[in-house]
This record gives C-alpha cells, sequence and structure tokens, in this order.
C-alpha cells in the first residue's frame, strides 16, 4: 500500500456484504506495532477455528516477528476452516535491502498493491468516492454542504498531489490520507448543523491548521495550505462565481453521479496550473521521472557488452577502465602541516578554510583507498568483498558510490558529474590556501558545511566590533554583478555564489524576484553581499 491508503476500510466494506463485522466478532482487526504479536497470534487461532477473517496491518513494522507468523500461518492453515481468511498490509519497500518478508508468506499469498491515482482527475474521483449520495443528503443545509464538500476533495487532492512536484509541492512530504478528508467532512456536517451561517473562518482554521495542518512541521508549508482554503473555501463558491482551477468553477447543486460527470466533462486537461504552479513545474517532475525510468532500464542491461570493434566488454573491465582514470585525475591530499604553518593568526575564515581541507582530505582518503583496495582485488592480492561488489556496480552504472557519498557533500550528479565537480571543488580550496586571502568572491555552495562560513561573517564582525556573537545577524544584498566583475573581496563580509532558483526567477534590472521564464528550472542568482 502506498502511504495514503489503509487496507481497512476495504476489507470492512467486503465483509459487510458477506456478514464477517467487528461487531459479530467474526472480522479481527489487529494494527502491529510494539506487543501486539500476541493478539495477532491469538487472532490467528481463533479465526482458523471457527471461521473468522483477520487483518493484519502494518507487518513491516515487526521485522523480528515475521519469522514466526510464517510458522503461525502453516500451524494454523492445517484442518482451518473453510471460510477462515487472513488479509495482511505492509509499505512497500523503498530499496531492496528492505525486502523484509520472508518468501513462504509472498509465495502462498495472493499479492495485490494499491498505487495512488496519479492526476488531478484520478485523485479528485477518488476522494468523492469516499462518500455516496447519502452523504450529500444527511445536512440539513444541503446547498452548502454539497459545495463545500466538493471543495474540500478538491483541496485534498491538490495537497496529496502537490507531492510529486518535490520541494517545488512541499518543503517536507507529509502522509495527507483518506482519513484527513473523512474526519474534516464529518467536522463540516457538525458546524453547519450547529450555525445558522456557514463559519468560513472557523472551518478554515479547523481544516488548514488541525486536520491537515496536524501533519504539517515546516512554517512555510503551514502557509500554503491555508492559502488554499482561503481560495477553495470561500463565500463566492455559493453563487458559482469561484474558481478553484483556471476554466474550472465550482459545480452548481447536484447529486453524487451528477459532480462525477462534472469532474470528467469540465475539469481541464492535466497541468500545473491546476495546483496554482508554473508550467515549469511539471517539465521538472517529468524530467525526474523519465531519468528514473532511463536509470532503472540501465540497471538491467546485461553486464556483458559488445564494443563496436566486436569484442565483449565485461562489468569488470569498465569498472577498471573507470578506476584507472579516476586515480590519474584525483589530486593529492592537502599537506594540513604545511597549511597551518603558514598561518599566525587563526581569524574565523582561517579556521573554516581548515575545515574544509580536512573534510576534503577525509573524502580524497576515502576515494583513494577504495579505489587501490579494488584495484588489488581485480589482481587477486585481496578477496572481493560485498563492498567492493558495490563499487564496482556504482563505477560500471556511472553511480557515486554509496561510501564515497556518506563522506561527502550532498548531490544528485552521477559519478562522471560529481567527480568532476569534486576537482572543481578541490581546485577553490587550493586557490584559498595559497595565502588564505578570501576570494573576490566565494563559492558557497562547494562547502561541505556552508553554514560555517556564514557564522565566519559574523565572528569576524563581532570581533572587529567588540560586539556580542548572540545578537548579530546577517545583511544580504543582492547584487546585479557576475562573479568575474569582482577583483577584490569587500572590506567587510564576503561576496558569495553559485546559489540557484527554484520555481521562480531573478529580474536583474530591478533586483526582485519574477515568475520563472519558461523552460529556465534553475536560473543563476547574481552574487550576494553577505555582510
Amino acid at each position: 500500500l502506498h502511504q495514503r491508503e489503509s487496507a481497512f476500510s476495504d476489507v470492512e466494506q467486503l465483509g459487510e456484504k458477506l456478514g464477517y463485522t467487528c461487531e459479530n466478532g467474526k472480522l479481527h482487526n489487529v494494527s502491529l506495532g510494539q506487543g501486539q504479536e500476541k493478539v495477532a497470534e491469538e487472532a490467528l487461532r481463533v479465526a482458523s477455528r471457527q471461521g473468522h477473517w483477520v487483518i493484519l496491518q502494518n507487518i513491516h513494522l515487526v521485522q523480528a516477528w515475521l519469522k514466526q507468523l510464517e510458522k503461525e500461518l502453516e500451524i494454523n492453515c492445517e484442518g482451518a476452516h473453510n471460510d477462515y481468511r487472513v488479509f495482511m498490509s505492509a509499505e512497500p519497500a523503498n530499496r531492496p535491502e528492505n525486502h523484509i518478508l520472508p518468501e513462504g508468506i509472498l509465495e502462498s499469498a495472493i499479492k495485490i498493491t494499491n498505487e495512488p491515482p496519479r492526476g488531478m482527475q484520478a485523485n479528485l474521483h477518488k476522494a468523492l468516492s469516499n462518500f455516496s449520495q447519502e452523504t450529500m443528503e444527511m445536512c440539513n443545509k444541503e446547498a452548502e454542504f454539497k459545495s463545500l464538500l466538493f471543495s474540500l476533495c478538491y483541496f485534498h487532492a491538490c495537497v496529496a498531489e502537490r507531492r510529486k512536484f518535490g520541494a517545488q509541492g512541499w518543503n517536507r512530504p507529509y502522509p495527507f490520507n483518506t482519513g484527513d478528508l473523512t474526519i474534516s467532512v464529518n467536522v463540516l456536517y457538525n458546524y453547519l448543523e450547529a450555525n445558522k451561517t456557514v463559519p468560513w473562518e472557523d472551518l478554515r482554521y479547523l481544516f488548514g491548521e488541525i486536520m491537515y495542518g496536524g501533519h504539517i512541521t515546516d512554517n512555510w508549508d503551514r502557509r500554503l495550505c491555508l492559502t488554499y482554503l482561503e481560495e477553495f473555501i470561500h463565500p463566492d463558491q455559493l453563487d458559482g462565481e469561484l474558481q478553484l482551477a483556471p476554466g474550472f468553477p465550482t459545480p452548481p447543486n447536484m447529486d453524487y453521479i451528477g459532480y462525477h460527470q462534472y469532474i470528467d466533462t469540465c475539469l481541464p486537461p492535466e497541468s500545473p496550473h491546476l495546483y496554482g504552479l508554473h508550467p515549469n513545474a511539471e517539465i521538472g517532475f517529468q524530467t525526474m521521472t523519465s531519468e528514473h525510468l532511463f536509470k532503472t532500464v540501465f540497471e538491467l542491461q546485461p553486464r556483458d557488452m559488445g564494443s563496436t570493434s566486436g569484442v565483449t566488454v565485461t562489468r569488470e573491465d569498465k569498472a577498471k577502465q573507470s578506476l584507472d582514470d579516476l586515480l590519474e585525475k584525483l589530486p593529492e591530499e592537502f599537506n594540513m602541516a604545511e597549511i597551518t604553518g603558514k598561518v599566525e593568526d587563526r581569524t574565523p575564515y582561517v579556521v573554516v578554510a581548515f575545515q574544509e581541507c580536512e573534510r576534503m582530505n577525509l573524502l580524497n582518503r576515502g576515494i583513494r583507498t577504495s579505489l587501490k583496495e579494488l584495484d588489488l582485488g581485480f589482481k587477486g592480492e585481496l578477496k572481493m568483498t560485498s563492498a567492493m561488489e558495490d563499487l564496482i556496480g556504482a563505477l560500471f552504472l556511472d553511480q557515486t558510490p554509496e561510501i564515497w557519498a556518506k563522506l561527502a557533500y550532498p548531490s544528485t550528479c552521477g559519478l562522471t558529474a560529481w567527480f568532476a565537480d569534486l576537482l572543481l571543488r578541490i581546485k577553490e580550496l587550493e586557490i584559498w590556501v595559497a595565502d588564505f586571502q578570501v576570494p573576490p568572491s566565494v563559492w558557497l555552495a562547494a562547502f561541505f558545511n556552508p553554514q560555517s562560513f556564514l557564522t565566519a561573517i559574523m565572528q569576524a564582525t563581532a570581533r572587529k566590533c567588540e560586539l556580542p556573537l548572540d545578537r548579530m545577524c546577517l545583511y544580504c544584498e543582492v547584487t546585479k554583478r557576475t562573479k568575474e566583475e569582482f577583483k577584490d573581496p569587500p572590506r567587510e563580509g564576503a561576496f558569495v555564489h553559485g546559489l540557484y532558483l527554484e520555481g521562480a526567477s531573478w529580474d536583474w534590472d530591478i533586483g526582485f524576484l519574477a515568475d520563472s521564464r519558461l523552460k529556465e528550472l534553475y536560473p543563476v542568482m547574481p552574487v550576494i553581499f553577505i555582510k
């Protein structure tokens, strides 16, 4: 199951049709977690003898008990009642090493996957399908209730589907689920029944700060959620004057089937405009999906490849070629004894340079050591280990090895681009430590810890002006120039470059944020003066 779904509601609906409910004791629902293993075992025993149903939810949370579960299923199947059924649910594993379900359970089970709906139309139909014609008619203020319920469904579809746009959708992924929507509709019903007029402010607060806002931990995400509700929960919708999206007004008063038909006939084609986003967001999403697809296809290709000359190139041969090339290009480590001997006054900037050199040495040493060990493994002088096999696979697939990524800075590049970027960062450090003069413009993104440089700016100013550090703050001014136009550093603070925007662009003429330009996904920022 994906994160926003629960298997229990589907099993419960089927059970009600066939006479298996929690009320009559024929449906046993166990949500697994700490201490629930014994409860599940007892439910399996009782159900196998009396022909009941058992649903075990989230079995991925009890990895240590799964082997015992496999045994319990085998034992209880012997001589079991013909009506005995067991349903189990688990989240999909995001990586191969997280595949923890025993093969015996997987082989004997009928496997069903419940994928999240894709696109606004599918999400809106899915949200509306949680209700029925009876739901539509249960409130005394029927017109207001129907309109607000549809707006809530559209809001739910928006916040759920925005996650596919990555950081432009939400700063952090949140587990919005069907329960949030159904509880919100119950709250809507209670408030409309208890008030003579629609309490718009109260409803927006409850939905945005409690029901959906309870998941949200980022202040900007909370602001976005409340902004959505201000747009979708509005008095104008009762007159049909509210646009949920460009070209998609709130529907008139109709029945349950009519709302589904309205979605099919009136909803505009899928685009970021339906979520209030720029078309560039769709380009970024499709690019990321394509890259993931091609990466998967590339990983499935044969490990032995034919070259243009007809000679077969094995995985090990290609890895050996990459290994030799990387070792040849990898520069020597920084001589910390020599570097530290150059300076007498350890200013905050010098300390940052030392820290960056030490971190770079750790990464350099890790790369060199792992490559040399693999080279010895190819020669037969060392036994091949699982770490070496992983390194061979990464070199063959042009991916950054995990053992290097743990020592390095965050990056999403493939190995070739990642290594080229590493050499540029080393060169930048070499220029800085040559005389320990702050460069005219500092490549801020090249640091392992960019925050340390920003702190150094405050420390240097605090020492110079004899001010307490805890009362210092940074002042940033976006210039209208590029790094090549700066020849000397400022007298205080620093010029920094290497920053990019996503989801907006920068107007160089007037010096303000502007809407994104089409197909320009990551516009570069001008040099920024920080003091």
